[in-house]
C-alpha cells in the first residue's frame, strides 16, 4: 500500500496547465527549441523519438546502403531495437549490442572496437537519465570505419557539455516529447543534423514518410488531455499507481515500468499542430523548470553522497546533464532489492529504469542475431544494483527524508 493517498512520478515531468491549450504561442515549438539551445538548424517535428530514430537511420543507410550494421548499448530502452528492425533500408538492418564500461553509463570503448567495422553505419551514443554519455570517445572508435554516431538524447533534452547542447558532437541527434521526458506532447520526438546538407535529408524524408493520420491525431490529442488532468499526485495512481502494485504482484516487472513492446508499438504519423501549439506554450516554462530540477538533484545527490557503499550516477566535470531521476548504484542485487521491497509500491516515485539487459527481452529475441543473444557482464550488474529515485518537485524534503532514511536502513 501506498504511504500517501497520492503518487509521485517516477521522472519529472513538466505538467501542464489549462492555459497551455488555449491562445497561440509567441513561437512554434521548433523555433523555440532551436533558440535555447543554440541548434544551427530548426528541429523537426516527429511523432516519437522512435520514429525518429528510426527515420535517422533510413537516411543514413540509403546514403550507404553497403553498410547494414548498427550498434546499440547493451543496456537502454528495448523499444530501439524495434525502431532499428522497422527501418526501411536497402538492405536489412543489423543490431550489434555492446556492453558498457565498468559501473558507468557509457559503452565499453575497447569492446566498441572490436564491433566496429567497414559494414557499421551507425553507433548510438545513449544520453541514458539524462547523464550525457562521452560521444568523442565514441567517435574515435566509430570515425576510422567511417561510421556516423547516432545521438539518443531521448531523455537529455536541455543537458549541455560546457556551453553547447547535447545532440551535436554526433551526426544525427533526437529527443524524446513523450510522457515523464520534460516537455511532452504525449508522444513526440526532435529530430536534428547539425550538418545543413544532412538536415535538409531528414526533413526531405520525414516530410515524404510521416502522413497526417486522423485516428491517431485525435487519440494523441485525448491522451494529451489526459496526462494535463492526470499526471499530478492526485491523478496518478489511478493511471500509474494501480497498474504498478497489480503488475508487481504478478510478478512481471516489464511490464511494470512500461518495457513491454512489439514492433506495431509505435504509430508512424504527422504531428497534428495543436499538440504542437499546447507544448509550444508549455515550453515557456521549461527551462526555469529545468533550473529547479537542475538544483534539487544536485542537493539530493550531496545527501545521498553521505551514505557510505552507494553511488549517484552524477556529471563528469564541463558536463551539465539534466535530472528527471536519480539512478542510484547500489554494492549489490541483494541490497537493491531489497530497497525496492520497501519503497517500490510505496507511492515516493522510486523505480526501475529498464528491468533487463537488450538481449533478456523476449519482445526482441527475434530481431537480435544469435550472435548477440549473449551475457553481457557490465550491463547486467548495472541493471541488477540500479534503481531510480524521482527527481519531481511533488517529492518534496519531507517525502524525500523518507527514501533517504529507508535507504540508508538498506545499507545499516
Amino acid at each position: 500500500m501506498s504511504v500517501f493517498r497520492r503518487e509521485i512520478p517516477p521522472t519529472n515531468g513538466l505538467p501542464l496547465q489549462a492555459r497551455d491549450f488555449v491562445g497561440r504561442p509567441h513561437q512554434s515549438l521548433t523555433q523555440a527549441v532551436q533558440q535555447w539551445l543554440h541548434l544551427p538548424n530548426e528541429p523537426i517535428i516527429t511523432c516519437s523519438g522512435s520514429a525518429a530514430l528510426m527515420l535517422a537511420l533510413e537516411v543514413l543507410a540509403h546514403r550507404e546502403p553497403e553498410r547494414d550494421e548498427v550498434i546499440v548499448p547493451a543496456y537502454t530502452c528495448p523499444i530501439v531495437v524495434l525502431a532499428i528492425a522497422r527501418a526501411h533500408c536497402p538492405r536489412p538492418l543489423k543490431i550489434r549490442l555492446c556492453d558498457l564500461a565498468p559501473e558507468s553509463v557509457n559503452m565499453d570503448t575497447a569492446e566498441l572496437a572490436s564491433v566496429c567495422s567497414a559494414r557499421t553505419l551507425a553507433v548510438l551514443a545513449t544520453h541514458l537519465g539524462g547523464r550525457v554519455a562521452d560521444v568523442s570517445a565514441i567517435k574515435a572508435v566509430a570515425g576510422p570505419h567511417g561510421a556516423r554516431v547516432v545521438e539518443d538524447a531521448a531523455q537529455g533534452m536541455g543537458a549541455r557539455v560546457v556551453a553547447q547542447s547535447v545532440g551535436l558532437a554526433g551526426d544525427v541527434a533526437f529527443f524524446s516529447l513523450a510522457v515523464g521526458k520534460g516537455l511532452s506532447t504525449y508522444e513526440g520526438g526532435l529530430l536534428f543534423a547539425k550538418d545543413d546538407a544532412l538536415h535538409e535529408r531528414l526533413r526531405e524524408h520525414a516530410a515524404r514518410r510521416l502522413n497526417p493520420n486522423l485516428f491517431w491525431t485525435m487519440r494523441r490529442r485525448a491522451e494529451l488531455l489526459g496526462y494535463a488532468l492526470l499526471y499530478r499526485p492526485a491523478g496518478l495512481p489511478y493511471v500509474y499507481g494501480r497498474p504498478l502494485r497489480r503488475a508487481l504482484q504478478a510478478h512481471d516487472e516489464a511490464m511494470a515500468v512500461g518495457d513491454t513492446f512489439d514492433r506495431s508499438c509505435f504509430p508512424v504519423h504527422r504531428m497534428d499542430d495543436f499538440r504542437q501549439r499546447v507544448a509550444a506554450n508549455a515550453f515557456e516554462r521549461l527551462p526555469a523548470f529545468l533550473d529547479e530540477a537542475y538544483s534539487r538533484a544536485r542537493s539530493r545527490i550531496s545527501m545521498l553522497s553521505t551514505i557510505s557503499g552507494l553511488r549517484v550516477a552524477d556529471d563528469t566535470p564541463g558536463v551539465r546533464g539534466v535530472f528527471p531521476f536519480l539512478m542510484v548504484l547500489m554494492p549489490s542485487k541483494a541490497r537493491r532489492d531489497r530497497i525496492l521491497d520497501r519503497l517500490w509500491t510505496s507511492g515516493l516515485g522510486v523505480s526501475k529504469l529498464f528491468v533487463h539487459t537488450v538481449p533478456e527481452y523476449a519482445c526482441v529475441g527475434p530481431f537480435l542475431p544469435q550472435s548477440e543473444l549473449r551475457s553481457y557482464p557490465n550491463a547486467r550488474g548495472f541493471a541488477d544494483r540500479m534503481f531510480t529515485i524521482s527527481n519531481s518537485a511533488w517529492l518534496d524534503d519531507d517525502a524525500f527524508r523518507l527514501v533517504f532514511d529507508s535507504v540508508q536502513a538498506g545499507l545499516a
